[in-house]
């Protein structure tokens, strides 16, 4: 298991009384390791402090978080003491009053369930996805059999420095990461996180579905990631699994309500004629 993850409901009491952020602010994230623990576990300890830390935050929250991520990983780089051969994919979800930012590198996903329908905040990192295979081509990389220069099976990660090769060099793999804001409205009900061993196997609308029914029951987030994991082992998913289900409300999801349709019908010329007829006793 070389998988991490952090969930940080209440911002302001990690950052203490000087942080002016506006109500709610929380931050939450998944890192799906690979080639050790090295990579994930160092991600997790210091992503939030190089976002906080640095100059554009709160007020350039976009340009924090993505500074954040090539620092992360630089450092990583210069950790004498730690693997940095190993990798990892890393999506994080910082909520900052009504809007929540995602940044992802890899192919961990973030859905939002809004009304029981599944809306994906994230794209699958993939070397087979257009975009990052003429990126990763452009750079002088090659994609064998779905696998980043034979090697990776995801085109973007923190780490994997055997690969990326001298700082400032320009790599193939990236540790950039891609960006969605979203501002929330009341159709908005929860966020799952999750890392490719929960996706391999199974929908996005089909996780969206099962966590509204099982907040319906009880309204335990926990209890939601933990029924992805168990639906996911019993589908044979082949991955680490690491799952976050983060609500916006702290009431359960409402029942939707199914219009009932009513449809127009008509009777025929000889059937109206035949109905007269019984309707007169003939």
């Amino acid at each position: 298991m070389e998988d991490e993850f952090i969930c940080v409901d209440i911002l302001q009491e990690s950052l203490g009384p000087r942080a002016n952020l506006p109500s709610p602010a929380a931050f939450y994230g998944v890192f799906d390791g690979h080639g050790g623990v090295d990579a994930a576990s160092f991600t997790r300890k210091n992503i939030l402090k190089f976002i906080i830390e640095d100059a554009h935050f709160p007020s350039g929250i976009k340009k924090a978080v993505k500074s954040a991520f090539v620092k992360v990983d630089l450092a990583f780089r210069d950790a004498s003491t730690l693997d940095n051969s190993s990798g990892t994919t890393a999506l994080v979800a910082l909520l900052l009053g009504s809007s929540i930012l995602i940044a992802n590198a890899g192919d961990s996903r973030a859905v939002l369930g809004k009304r029981g329908r599944a809306i994906e905040l994230s794209k699958d990192h993939k070397p087979n996805c257009t975009s990052e295979r003429l990126r990763i081509e452009k750079l002088g990389g090659v994609i064998y059999d779905g696998y980043l220069n034979g090697q990776l099976s995801v085109a973007r990660a923190l780490g994997d420095w055997h690969i990326k090769g001298s700082k400032g060099s320009k790599s193939p793999l990236s540790s950039e990461p891609e960006l969605e804001e979203i501002v929330l409205t009341e159709e908005d009900e929860f966020l799952i996180i999750g890392c490719d061993g929960l996706w391999d196997v199974m929908s996005s609308q089909c996780a969206v579905t099962m966590v509204r029914r099982e907040l319906m029951q009880h309204n335990d987030p926990t209890t939601c990631a933990k029924v992805l994991v168990a639906e996911a082992l019993q589908r044979n998913t082949c991955d680490n699994l690491t799952v976050v289900v983060v609500c916006f409300s702290k009431d359960p999801p409402p029942k939707i309500e199914i219009p009932r349709s009513y449809r127009r019908r008509s009777i025929s010329a000889e059937g109206l004629d035949l109905l007269k007829g019984v309707l007169n006793g003939r």
